[in-house]
């Protein structure tokens, strides 16, 4: 409908919004004060779900229940070249009690914490059910969406700074809604609900060893292969999660971690790093996921002994640091056939040469140390 108009994306994005808005409307129009709306929804986008759940609002309703139902059919993404999620969402919303107008504005502030521990308490549940990768970030969606709705709505009490993007607008910016430094989204509650999962996810990889001690570069490295288990997945989630970790996508990632293809994100082996003079220095001093791809590159270009050698030099073997990347690492990178049975092409192949020369690594000078991967106990069972 907008192709080849100016600002076309913009007005796209507006005329989504404002269908989602009348189709909503007209749903809380014929239903009854105590009916209830289930709908479904699956998107990975999260901007999709921002227009979702503000058309939902503002149409009346509250979100009173969700749950995620598994409704692809089944297959390791770890053979897959791109990301995917399994799961729909389903969202039960009632309509919404009109609100006293004298009712007290509530601020973002105060509702942010109540959406995090609302994720929290959600996020080892849909864990325990099975669900895992990106589909545990979409589960955990509707969590906070509840949380969210139930406040609606809100504003800020201290303006956020005008995002970089948005001072670099020009054209486009007269297609796009105004800036207001106040304004709470439903974003803002996503965002809540990606940094829980990460913490969650952090914690569950890291075993037996203290969380938290990953570095941001490092932690995006480990999140975004636990998450969408492929070397390739949507650039707009990857910035979703630069923000979560607390890293700039386009200059911490992009160029040294990985690359912008067209609208995806396609993540590095150490092969590849190396020949682009993107690794860092090999003491991991800038983030450890150069030390590890440093050692892996040595153990897959020379030899297993070389790589020992090196990290021996740079300090690595003693370092917990290192120790705990090497833990998160070798849960989220994808198994070699070597390990697993399984043939890997491309990318995801050239990730898995990684994973067998860490693997190799740890069995060889630090098997006292970092625990056996608990991935590879799956191929195990499965030959068993």
């Amino acid at each position: 409908m907008f192709v080849g108009l100016a600002g076309a994306k913009a007005l796209a994005n507006r005329d989504y919004q404002q269908r989602m808005a009348r189709i909503f409307e007209e749903c809380r129009r014929v239903l009854k004060p105590s009916g209830i709306m289930t709908l479904m929804f699956t998107h990975k986008a999260t901007g999709a779900w921002d227009a979702l759940t503000k058309g939902l609002m503002e149409a009346g309703f509250v979100i009173t229940a969700s749950w995620p139902i598994n409704t692809e059919a089944e297959g390791s993404l770890h053979i897959k070249d791109k990301s995917a999620a399994n799961s729909t969402i389903f969202l039960v919303c009632r309509p919404r009690e009109v609100p006293p107008s004298d009712a007290l504005q509530e601020y973002w502030e105060d509702v942010e914490p109540l959406v995090a521990r609302a994720v929290r308490r959600r996020v080892e549940e849909f864990q325990k059910a099975g669900i895992g990768g990106v589909d545990l970030y979409l589960a955990c969606f509707g969590p906070a969406l509840e949380e969210f709705s139930r406040h609606w709505p809100l504003k800020r009490g201290t303006p956020r700074p005008t995002p970089e993007a948005k001072k670099r607008q020009r054209q486009t910016a007269l297609f796009e809604e105004e800036y207001d430094p106040y304004a709470v989204t439903p974003e803002d509650a996503l965002d809540a609900a990606r940094r829980e999962v990460k913490q969650w996810r952090l914690e569950q990889l890291a075993r037996k060893s203290a969380p938290g001690a990953l570095d941001p570069m490092s932690s995006f490295f480990v999140l975004a292969w636990d998450a969408f288990k492929a070397p390739q997945f949507p650039y707009d989630e990857g910035l979703r999660l630069a923000r979560a970790v607390g890293v700039d996508l386009d200059t911490q990632v992009v160029g040294i971690l990985a690359e912008k293809k067209g609208s995806d994100l396609i993540m590095w082996d150490s092969a590849k790093r190396a020949a682009k003079a993107a690794l860092g220095s090999p003491d991991g001093g800038r983030a450890m996921v150069d030390a590890l791809h440093h050692v892996a590159n040595a153990a897959r270009s020379k030899t297993l002994a070389a790589a020992k050698e090196m990290a021996e030099r740079a300090g690595l073997l003693a370092d917990p640091a290192f120790q705990q990347a090497l833990t998160y690492a070798l849960e989220v990178l994808p198994p070699s056939r070597t390990f697993s049975g399984l043939s890997l092409d491309g990318d995801l192949a050239a990730a898995a040469s990684d994973f067998e020369a860490l693997e190799n690594l740890r069995r060889l000078a630090l098997s006292d140390r970092v625990p056996e991967p608990e991935q590879l106990k799956l191929f195990t069972e499965e030959v068993a």
